[in-house]
């Protein structure tokens, strides 16, 4: 299937939870107002207005949008697809050389270049007609050109077009079952096929991935909710769960309580 490049826009002039995402590709992204959150993989950020961002692919986040006083949360982000990497890699003869070894999220230094590249794609960021493909396609190009001119480093990134490879599926799991993410994806970000993923996981922890998932994330809310004193409506998408009805349910089928009355009486934890 054919990828298409994106330039996104983003504009909230209220405190935006996004909730999380799967990053499937290379992005480069600047914040023109406002300030940003981040949880990517184990490492947290803050960032701010004026920074240029540049995200590896297949990560998985968290974020939270957050708008300065009286004005807008506002950011622009170009989507590096493998299709325009491999066109592009065709084009000028740019090859991955060596494993990249650098940070998966940096934080670039604002080059005039970088400025200057923003600038120019300021007019067509309130075009109100769906932008032309062709031209999409050569701004990200331009952008892919400007991240190796600035970050040189970057080649072995941008031109990696393997797969993921195996990992320690035990760390990885613990590190990461916040992240709302079917098993599918998972199993993709750790090297394996769903049917290798499944069998290696039971090999480890002894219990099937989506049951495993469902419990830590329910000891997790059980903790915050009854030691921490945290209100249930907050941790729910904070331990992985994207509906509130359904962490409720699940809650009191676990514990025989519902989570808005932990607090205030005993409980006997039990699965």
């Amino acid at each position: 299937m054919e990828e298409s490049p994106k330039i996104l826009y983003s504009c909230y002039a209220h405190i935006s939870r996004d909730g999380e995402q799967f990053i499937p590709n290379h992005v480069f992204s600047y914040i023109v107002s406002g300030s940003q959150e981040m949880q990517v993989g184990d490492q947290n950020f803050h960032f701010k207005a004026g920074d240029f961002r540049f995200f590896r692919k297949n990560q998985l986040c968290r974020f939270e949008k957050q708008p300065p006083p009286g004005g807008e949360f506002i950011s622009v982000s170009i989507e590096m697809d493998q299709d325009t990497l491999r066109s592009f890699s065709a084009e000028h003869n740019l090859h991955m050389t060596n494993a990249y070894t650098g940070e998966n999220t940096l934080l670039l230094q604002p080059k005039p270049l970088l400025t200057n590249y923003i600038d120019s794609l300021r007019p067509y960021l309130h075009h109100t007609g769906k932008l032309n493909k062709l031209l999409t396609t050569l701004k990200v190009k331009e952008c892919i050109m400007l991240l190796l001119e600035t970050n040189p480093a970057l080649q072995d990134a941008l031109f990696d077009f393997s797969e993921p490879g195996k990992i320690n599926l035990e760390a990885y799991m613990n590190q990461n079952y916040k992240f709302n993410v079917d098993i599918n994806r998972f199993a993709y970000l750790t090297g394996r096929s769903l049917a290798t993923f499944k069998r290696d996981f039971e090999k480890i922890f002894h219990i099937p991935p989506n049951r495993w998932l469902q419990q830590k994330r329910l000891d997790d809310a059980y903790y915050l909710i009854k030691e921490k004193k945290r209100k249930s409506s907050e941790v729910y998408l904070e331990v992985g769960f994207k509906d509130f009805s359904h962490f409720s349910f699940a809650f009191k089928k676990a514990f025989g309580i519902a989570p808005s009355r932990l607090t205030s009486q005993p409980v006997d934890k039990r699965f």
